[in-house]
């Protein structure tokens, strides 16, 4: 989530593909022209696979994943450092800004495929993902981070950590209802209220949660989309005072959002000035650059945040591994970490493992082949297999609180068996 010193090439490899990472234009050396497969297969050549990517850089709210795309590079380049995929090295080009705006996921998509001739779409990470449709009736592999129904059955989208939204008949991942009931020493009893943003996503967000929680053995007191997905509220109180009423009048023992970072520092920030003892978690603020500010710091003090993969303070080596891997990309630089550069470094990690399953003759057919029986174990989010993971999730995690300034591990990264969707 230790680097062994690397031959004098494969060093200026590194540096070359750095520095062309943070060129103006994104852009690796381009992808020559010439061998078999450059002929019939989109993004493929005799030396090069040609990969972008789509992130949500920049939105309304000022929440940004751009660091999604940090993490994808930091893959890359030691893949082409380590002598490629089948002998092909990545030409990454970078990740497209869809300012998590549906139109311009899509409009992003058809770009990637019909302007640049990407082989694959590694990372696509968004709330939105309209492009979904678009990118499967082309035959495009996808890779990023399965918490939209998209990643749930299609044939050519793949969640780095198995589908996390499932259709009826598919599996929950329970790492969250599990870790929440050991943090409050057993869920008999135990009251969560579930509040997400009113969208699709957040809308199938409580409809899955509320299953996995009622599962595990709480009582769900409270769980509605109704936060506006477009703007965060300067206004809090109406939401807090639901919340706090629960479903008999008596606050819940924990307020579960299924938000991001700017409504959850407005809704706990107010829930704390309310005078809130409870639990409060989300699966999104594990984040060390959120505490540069007092006032974030604050309002994410004692928040448990769940994770779907390895915490940064794990002593596993490939935690070592990933950290040397981001400090390579980022120039040599110590940089903060955060979960977006996770997520863009484990879609990579995944289409780099299928498709060096693939073999040399590399073609959207053997690639696919490749994945239907594709499986590794121990990786920094669990034993992953395919295609389970388009239709389960790979059912790991951890959670982690942030006190006094810094995450501890609340529950050990650990799996958990995953309950059916009803």
């Amino acid at each position: 989530m230790s680097r062994t010193a690397r031959a004098l090439a494969a060093a200026a490899a590194a540096l070359a593909l750095v520095s062309a990472c943070n060129s103006a234009s994104n852009h690796t050396d381009p992808v020559k022209p010439g061998g078999a497969a450059a002929g019939n297969t989109r993004g493929v050549s005799a030396d090069a696979i040609k990969v972008g990517g789509i992130v949500s850089m920049t939105s309304a709210s000022g929440y940004s994943k751009k660091d999604t795309d940090l993490g994808a590079k930091a893959r890359y380049l030691r893949a082409n450092a380590e002598g490629g995929v089948g002998g092909r090295r990545i030409d990454y080009i970078g990740a497209q800004d869809d300012g998590q705006d549906p139109g311009k996921n899509l409009a992003a998509a058809r770009k990637l495929v019909q302007q640049d001739k990407v082989f694959a779409v590694s990372p696509m990470s968004s709330v939105t993902f309209s492009g979904a449709d678009f990118l499967e009736q082309e035959k495009v592999p996808t890779f990023g981070w399965g918490t939209l129904p998209s990643f749930c059955g299609p044939t050519y989208v793949y969640g780095f950590n198995g589908c996390l939204v499932p259709s009826p008949g598919g599996t929950l991942n329970q790492t969250w209802p599990e870790g929440l009931g050991q943090v409050l020493g057993g869920a008999r009893g135990k009251s969560v209220a579930i509040i997400a943003n009113d969208s699709d996503a957040g809308k199938f967000g409580i409809r899955t949660f509320q299953q996995g929680f009622a599962a595990a053995g709480f009582t769900v007191s409270y769980a509605k989309a109704s936060v506006p997905a477009t703007a965060v509220p300067s206004d809090w109180s109406a939401y807090v005072r639901e919340l706090l009423a629960g479903a008999d009048g008596k606050a819940p023992d924990a307020v579960v959002s299924v938000m991001q970072t700017p409504n959850n520092i407005g809704l706990f920030t107010a829930l704390k000035r309310a005078g809130y003892k409870g639990v409060l978690t989300d699966p999104t603020d594990y984040d060390p650059g959120l505490l540069a500010k007092d006032a974030t710091k604050q309002a994410l003090d004692g928040v448990y945040v769940l994770l779907q993969f390895e915490p940064f303070e794990s002593a596993d080596p490939k935690m070592a591994q990933f950290k040397a891997d981001i400090k390579a990309a980022a120039g040599g630089k110590e940089i903060p970490l955060n979960l977006h550069m996770l997520t863009g470094y484990m879609s990579a990690d995944l289409f780099l493992s299928i498709a060096g399953k693939a073999g040399k003759d590399l073609t959207v057919e053997s690639f696919q082949a490749a994945a239907q029986g594709f499986s590794d174990t121990g990786t920094l989010v669990g034993d992953r297999s395919e295609p389970k993971g388009q239709k389960d999730s790979f059912g790991c995690g951890a959670l982690v609180q942030l006190k006094n300034g810094a995450y501890e591990v609340s529950v050990p990264f650990a799996c958990h068996e995953p309950i059916p969707f009803k």
